[in-house]
């Protein structure tokens, strides 16, 4: 079996361009895991999210327990959701194949709350998670942020290589990973 590098962080940390530049850089085969719940479940991860939070999770869960079956001779590089963390039957499968020997490197992509926000408030749509807490009369500013630092401290105790990406480019990023990966 290859090697599985899982990039995780919070939304918009730059996990989706990370992958396509350190799969560029590595040779490996990239695998963004929110599309992948989509196609395998023809609904987009905000779609699922309204559905319900155990929907998208029990996709997610699917999602990623298709890609620890698939026998890849390249390096696979996996970008997760923001809230993988989150996923306790994620969790769980990523436990199991790591007790199984399974190489699996987890790197964090580390951007600071403000940053992450920036990027979250220049969509055309607070995500989901967000939007239901708007809709509760929570600040969405406010729990993005209590949200942020929570998986943030969780992602630093799970992550074997944690790189810094203020003010990087995602090359940058991607050369850092890779360097790392030797």
């Amino acid at each position: 079996m290859s090697r599985i590098v899982l990039i995780t962080g919070p939304k918009h940390s730059g996990k989706s361009s990370c992958i396509k530049a350190l799969g560029e850089l590595v040779d490996g085969q990239t695998i963004d895991l929110d599309e992948l719940v989509e196609a395998q479940s023809g609904k987009s991860p905000r779609e699922l999210y309204a559905i319900g939070v155990e929907s998208f999770r029990k996709a997610e869960a699917l999602a990623f327990s298709s890609v620890l079956k698939t026998s890849n001779p390249k390096q696979q590089i996996i970008a997760s959701g923001g809230g993988l963390i989150d996923n306790s039957e994620v969790m769980a499968l990523l436990s199991e194949a790591r007790a199984m020997q399974r190489e699996i490197i987890i790197v964090y992509l580390d951007v600071s709350v403000e940053t992450a926000w920036q990027r979250v408030v220049n969509e055309e749509e607070l995500p989901a998670f967000l939007n239901m807490g708007n809709l509760m009369g929570l600040n969405p500013q406010e729990t993005h942020r209590a949200l942020h630092e929570r998986r943030a401290e969780a992602y630093r105790k799970l992550a074997d290589i944690i790189i810094e990406t203020e003010n990087k480019t995602v090359m940058e990023i991607a050369g850092e990973i890779s360097i790392k990966l030797l």
